[in-house]
């Protein structure tokens, strides 16, 4: 059991080590100016080593929010009432400043989005993600058409907010300028989701 443990941490670490070791290279170079085979080298492992833990050069980027992807099923299943559940979730974002939120000014943070954001291929591949995420909560809801339109919406939801708070913060101001105007504006769109979405106002589906 033990054994199990230690290989799953090792690999864990990988997955870490490597995705830490592309984002500096590609921040320092940009995405398409740094090869596979430059982040393998710099990792020191092989080519098909790379390969056989990020099968695309652009999961090494989208791995470090990969933990998000099904957040949101996550806490509609804790319940019960999943909009609300949600709401209350993404504000608590908000006060911690996770960067998923978009409301975050540490340099790391503004450099990372702005190579997502500004990386075609990202985008596309974070479309993936999103998808993906959709997807799940929809399952989380219920998995029938109101289930998955409502997903859509929630998920749309949450994208616009995190892009208006970085949008924001990108453009110089502080977390300190934006957070009561984030607040509010999380406040109200989770407020309208909840009277579009009356049916989600009770308990999750069993």
């Amino acid at each position: 059991m033990s054994e199990v443990g230690l290989r799953e941490r090792k690999k864990r670490r990988m997955y870490q080590t490597l995705s830490d070791t592309a984002i500096r290279l590609f921040l320092e170079k940009g995405f398409d100016a740094v090869s596979v085979a430059e982040v393998a080298a710099a990792a020191e492992i092989s080519k098909p080593t790379l390969f056989r833990y990020f099968p695309a050069k652009e999961d090494l980027v989208l791995y470090r929010f990969a933990d998000h992807e099904d957040e949101a099923a996550r806490v509609v299943r804790e319940g019960p009432a999943p909009v609300a559940a949600l709401r209350r979730h993404f504000l608590d974002g908000l006060e911690r400043c996770d960067p998923v939120t978009g409301l975050n000014d540490h340099p790391e943070v503004l450099a990372f989005h702005s190579l997502l954001y500004g990386t075609p291929s990202l985008v596309a591949r974070a479309y993936t993600f999103q998808q993906r995420s959709e997807a799940a909560l929809a399952e989380a809801l219920g998995g029938d058409l109101d289930a998955r339109l409502a997903a859509g919406q929630i998920v749309a939801v949450q994208r616009i907010l995190a892009n208006e708070n970085w949008r924001r913060i990108a453009g110089g101001e502080s977390v300190a300028e934006v957070k009561a105007d984030a607040v509010a504006a999380a406040e109200r769109a989770f407020g309208l989701l909840e009277a579009g979405l009356p049916h989600l106002s009770g308990s999750v589906p069993e």
